[in-house]
């Protein structure tokens, strides 16, 4: 986002200026509205700030903003280099360490995503015995994901309801409900109108021996791609335990780091994770196209917001010889339990173009997706 002088000049004074930025045309809306809320959470607390050259006075109202809401506020907001500023100032400045510095916040907080996102942004920021409770958190976080997920593949990856067999092996997608109520009415209590059952009945599924796939993850790494990077982790993970899928996870910005050697471990995967840097797509899917074994049999898989920093050339022709070998490409711009995606829609047309599919996917959807390929 570009801003005008005025609009610069008003979120570095604050409130304070409100009058004479108005007087010039400057009305804050929008991300700048959200950009002094993010300011007035930090340094509208100093009162003590010009001794320390922080001049911006600060609004009148307190903030509802949590630290790990802010901290995912402002890398949303800010360039990196202002983002790095602020985390800075918000610890050595004001002492706001309750994520990053204070074992007693960080052991009494409840998991969720939202701290996990913070933690991940903050990392580097903590020191050793911080950093060990934080992957505690981590940790919790990924399991309750990876619970959900696990589910999903497993309904995705089933073999076909067949209604000529039964099990006796239960499961609830496979009652045979007409079989059980025909076979329980001798149990029926006229008075209560109930029937008492005693024997279950299940079909059976037909499960065929799949011919190995690989499956390639490929996560762009930008700090906009935050929610994807933590799901793609997750999935990688959970595909790492089917049998027949040779999983790889790949990310990258400007440069490509192989995770995969870590993917039975999701918070690993996340701890090493750096956010942050350019974009180079098209290198990233020439390490892919080398780590494929057996080209009609491959998919791949990238997690980005298709704005390329490199070549555009390149990546359309990267996608076309993949598509041109019979390998399946899906770009996902987005990859969460929202599906909300924000890319560019030119680039991502010329990848169609090229044959790619693109969409936005939750981690179900992704897992019904591959089923549906590796079935064939």
């Amino acid at each position: 986002m570009s801003l005008d002088a005025a609009t610069r000049w008003r979120l570095i004074l604050g409130e304070a200026a409100e009058s004479a930025c108005a007087g010039a045309g400057c009305r804050l809306g929008g991300q700048a509205a959200a950009m002094d809320r993010a300011l007035d959470w930090l340094y509208g607390r100093d009162a003590g700030g010009e001794e320390r050259g922080v001049r911006r006075q600060g609004g009148r109202e307190g903030s509802a903003l949590t630290v790990p809401g802010w901290i995912n506020e402002v890398h949303t907001l800010f360039p990196r280099e202002t983002i790095e500023r602020l985390e800075r100032d918000a610890i050595e400045l004001y002492a706001i360490d309750d994520v990053v510095t204070n074992p007693e916040v960080l052991a009494r907080v409840e998991p969720n995503e939202t701290l996990l996102k913070a933690v991940l942004r903050t990392k580097h920021l903590m020191a050793p015995e911080i950093l060990v409770m934080a992957s505690k958190l981590v940790q919790e976080v990924v399991r309750r994901l990876m619970e959900t997920l696990a589910r999903d593949l497993a309904v995705a990856f089933a073999g076909v309801l067949d209604r000529r067999r039964h099990t006796r092996l239960p499961g609830a997608r496979d009652l045979d409900l007409n079989r059980t109520i025909r076979d329980n009415l001798r149990h029926y209590d006229p008075e209560r109108k109930r029937i008492t059952v005693e024997r279950l009945h299940f079909f059976a599924r037909n499960r065929r021996q799949m011919r190995p796939w690989q499956v390639i993850l490929l996560v762009d790494q930008s700090g906009s791609m935050l929610d994807s990077v933590i799901h793609a982790s997750v999935m990688a993970a959970c595909l790492w335990r089917l049998p027949g899928i040779e999983t790889h996870l790949i990310a990258f910005d400007t440069a490509v780091v192989d995770l995969t050697r870590d993917c039975d471990d999701a918070c690993e995967l996340l701890m090493k994770v750096q956010l942050g840097g350019g974009t180079d797509i098209g290198g990233a899917l020439a390490y892919a196209a080398d780590t494929i074994t057996a080209p009609e049999r491959a998919i791949v898989v990238v997690i980005s917001d298709f704005y390329e920093g490199a070549s555009e050339a390149v990546l359309v022709a990267r996608v076309r010889a993949l598509s041109g070998q019979r390998t399946r490409v899906l770009g996902l711009a987005a990859l969460d339990s929202q599906a909300q995606p924000d890319y560019d829609r030119a680039m991502a047309r010329r990848l169609v173009e090229a044959g790619a599919e693109i969409a936005a996917m939750t981690p179900g959807e992704l897992a019904g997706w591959l089923a549906q390929v590796v079935r064939g």
